[in-house]
């Protein structure tokens, strides 16, 4: 595990801060503070961990704790290996750990009822506590709490991994939480995607086209207290599938959700393709702003957003397209970075990757201004220096303009995928799964682990 990042590009610190002088404006033309501290950040990998038992076990999401610790959320279908003791089925359940900077395991709670629960991610709230997402079979919060197939699953848990409350909220189909976050105000906001043909257009209510059941899948987002009672739910979306699978709080209050969509009605209007990168902007009260698609003719897919020092927004997926929006593709599938304005602009755009499939699941802007994305990759040519079996986890830094810093893989002979990440201090931990049990991972319980490593 002695490898390290890759550097593509360096900046010496007097002519990093010679840039910074320069500073940046925003779309109306303000110039904005960047003055960000010094990095320490190298792109050594630390350790590499895995966790499971013998059934499918897949991490989603990762937080820094209160206590500087890792709380990392996942689900798993084993009750053995890492779990024994914990569950007695093994159907899929909720699964929360609580994982020191050194990789031990400081304890592990596993929540769910008598049919699947698969998590999607978590957000640390204000007072101390957690919120997980994901979706679920069961009656989990009373009898009859499940309205049919799949359901939105929310559950709090205090800082200890307590449960403090849970809501189910679905109709006859697949309603699947993809996400949830807390918002300025304290309250959350959770997104996914909703079955609204099963619904028969229930799920949108406070709406003037409530009612209006117009496609097989639709953005649905749901405003809640951070007691996890509900004050609006809206779908977005046209005739087809719109999945959505991130979101973030705007500056005014509003929100942008973002995804993928086939669709090109309705809510629709500048479709790309087979299947696009779509932003949805809306207030505060879910009503629809504007909506953008970003991508070309193939199939393209965003995972997560961040907003940018500049008051813009950065958007990661991957992109097999080719054309159009899409300047460069360098292989089956890349990572396709694209950056837009407030309005839902295009500014720039670029592909990572090599020529294999590649794609990008989570970002965020590391301390040093500069930003770390997470994926996966089966390339071993262009941006991605090895490959170390199928599929490989595949992490790298990015400038503010998109120039690659840093890239490096971690894995063995199998599949390995990283699906989120988390700094803290100098230390960034990627969370997702393995198939492998060589290379990096120096062991495999089962059919799929956790796959868990630390950078610094």
């Amino acid at each position: 595990m002695g490898h390290t990042f890759s550097a593509y590009f360096s900046l010496t610190i007097s002519a990093l801060g010679l840039l910074l002088l320069v500073g940046c404006q925003n779309d109306d033309g303000v110039n904005l503070p960047a003055e960000y501290p010094p990095s320490t950040f190298d792109g050594s990998l630390q350790w590499v961990k895995s966790f499971g038992g013998s059934g499918i076990d897949q991490a989603a999401g990762v937080v820094v704790s209160g206590d500087g610790n890792y709380m990392i959320v996942g689900s798993t279908y084993s009750n053995d290996g890492d779990l024994l003791g914990l569950k007695t089925t093994t159907d899929a359940d909720y699964c929360l750990i609580k994982m020191g900077a050194d990789g031990a395991v400081l304890w592990t709670r596993v929540y769910g009822g008598p049919e699947d629960e698969i998590a999607t991610g978590i957000t640390k709230t204000s007072d101390g506590g957690y919120v997980l997402s994901g979706y679920s079979r069961s009656d989990n919060c009373f009898a009859g709490s499940n309205g049919g197939f799949h359901d939105y699953y929310l559950l709090k848990v205090d800082a200890q991994g307590n449960e403090v409350w849970c809501q189910n909220f679905g109709y006859p189909g697949s309603d699947q939480a993809q996400s949830i976050i807390q918002t300025a105000q304290g309250d959350l906001l959770t997104t996914g995607f909703f079955d609204v043909s099963a619904s028969e257009g229930q799920g949108d209510e406070d709406r003037s086209n409530s009612g209006n059941a117009h496609g097989v899948g639709e953005y649905w987002a749901i405003k809640l207290d951070a007691q996890g009672a509900f004050f609006w739910k809206r779908f977005y979306g046209g005739s087809n599938n719109d999945r959505c699978y991130n979101a973030i709080q705007t500056s005014d209050g509003g929100y942008i959700l973002v995804g993928s969509s086939e669709s090109e009605d309705f809510d629709i209007s500048d479709s790309k393709g087979t299947y696009d990168y779509w932003a949805v902007k809306l207030d505060p009260q879910g009503e629809l702003v504007w909506s953008r698609s970003y991508g070309g003719s193939e199939i393209d897919s965003a995972y997560d957003i961040v907003p940018t020092q500049d008051g813009n927004y950065l958007i990661i997926g991957d992109a097999r397209s080719q054309d159009q929006q899409v300047s460069n593709n360098y292989g089956n599938a890349d990572m396709w970075l694209i950056k837009i304005s407030p309005q839902g602009n295009l500014i720039w755009e670029k592909s990572l990757g090599g020529s294999q499939f590649d794609s990008g699941k989570a970002l965020f802007m590391m301390e040093d201004g500069n930003y770390f994305i997470t994926g996966s990759s089966r390339s071993q040519d262009g941006d991605v220096a090895n490959n170390l079996g199928q599929n490989d986890a595949w992490s790298l830094v990015v400038s503010p303009d998109g120039t690659l810093l840093y890239e490096t893989v971690v894995g063995g002979s199998q599949l390995d995928f990283s699906e989120a990440a988390a700094q803290n201090g100098n230390a960034i931990l990627v969370v997702g799964n393995t198939e492998s049990n060589d290379g990096d991972v120096l062991q495999n319980q089962g059919f799929k682990d956790f796959l868990i490593y630390l950078i610094q």
